[in-house]
């Protein structure tokens, strides 16, 4: 028994050291709004570059670190060229599309939501423009998809240096209706610096739908992760169908600071969903490319709800995402 034990330490012992594991930051800089998609084999990152968008493309998360990459959009369009903010590659009815944040070089007072079209592979087809969504300012675009039927969520301003969140059905993967009031900021912990609600995700957990979105101005250390969870039945386009959590659930910690904009992913084998996200080393928080990007696992509690625990120091080495 004694030889048997020595043997099952052993053999315990080769598979943690031979599992998939990373360290943090998987991008060093320029990591900012991070989005990542896991497709045939590969997992697909982009971040702001704030001129282009670009896919870098890995087998592992510590792969992404030195992954190949490639512009898939550059435009010279006077109105879009510039100021180009959270890129996310979203596959919807079997085509790939990347919505995006772009508006001129003079300000960001006409940053918009806009699309680009793919094909059938993110990696393999070439993407070409599809439309402007917003006719207002709006930026920080992301899919939500409740009951088969898709939702753009950004964010937008229904009254001056309030930035919140608004929701429109997608008539089109290229286009939105209408749009109404998802989310405002009404908590303190969520107007550090400034009002703001931006940089919206889906989450979700079986027939359970929650949206992230970041919190406070980034320019703070406050700048913080929030949820919103969907009650489960109802117009979701209706706020009073969504209840907001009144603490945040993802903030600064161990010398990572202004923990936010993120975005939900699954692990390889579908089993793990993971929380990629960006932060800065500056204690003051940062809103420029000295952002880094990051990955931790979500965990699920006993009721169900998500766990997104606190983000690890920088370096730590961590067990990667399940079937790597």
């Amino acid at each position: 028994m004694y030889l048997l034990g020595i043997l099952l330490t052993t053999l315990g012992l080769l598979h943690l050291t031979t599992a998939a594991t990373f360290t943090n930051p998987l991008r060093a800089r320029d990591g900012s709004d991070p989005h990542i998609v896991h497709h045939d084999g590969y997992y697909y990152l982009m971040t702001t570059t704030w001129t282009d968008l670009r896919l870098t493309r890995a087998k592992t998360l510590e792969g992404l670190k030195t992954g190949e990459t490639k512009v898939v959009w550059m435009d010279n369009n006077a109105a879009r060229c510039c100021n180009v903010w959270a890129p996310e590659l979203h596959k919807l009815d079997n085509t790939w599309y990347i919505y995006y944040t772009a508006g001129n070089r003079q300000n960001l007072d006409n940053q918009r939501s806009h699309v680009v079209r793919g094909g059938a592979h993110p990696w393999n087809n070439p993407f070409s423009y599809a439309g402007q969504l917003t006719p207002e300012w709006g930026i920080d675009g992301t899919i939500l998809t409740i009951a088969g039927k898709n939702y753009f969520i950004y964010s937008c301003l229904p009254r001056p240096q309030w930035q919140s969140l608004c929701i429109a059905a997608m008539t089109s993967p290229t286009s939105i209706g209408g749009w109404k009031l998802l989310s405002e900021p009404s908590l303190a912990w969520e107007k550090v610096g400034s009002p703001v609600n931006e940089g919206a995700t889906a989450l979700y957990n079986g027939t359970r739908v929650w949206v992230g979105y970041s919190a406070s101005y980034c320019w703070t250390d406050s700048y913080q992760l929030g949820l919103l969870a969907y009650k489960g039945t109802g117009d979701p386009m209706d706020r009073n169908n969504w209840v907001k959590g009144q603490q945040p659930v993802f903030s600064s910690s161990e010398g990572n600071y202004g923990t936010g904009h993120n975005a939900f992913f699954t692990s390889p084998d579908g089993k793990e969903t993971w929380n990629v996200y960006h932060a800065t080393t500056v204690s003051t928080g940062n809103c420029d490319g000295n952002r880094y990007t990051a990955a931790k696992k979500v965990e699920w509690r006993a009721d169900g709800t998500p766990d997104l625990g606190r983000a690890e120091r920088t370096g730590t080495r961590l067990v990667g995402p399940s079937g790597e």
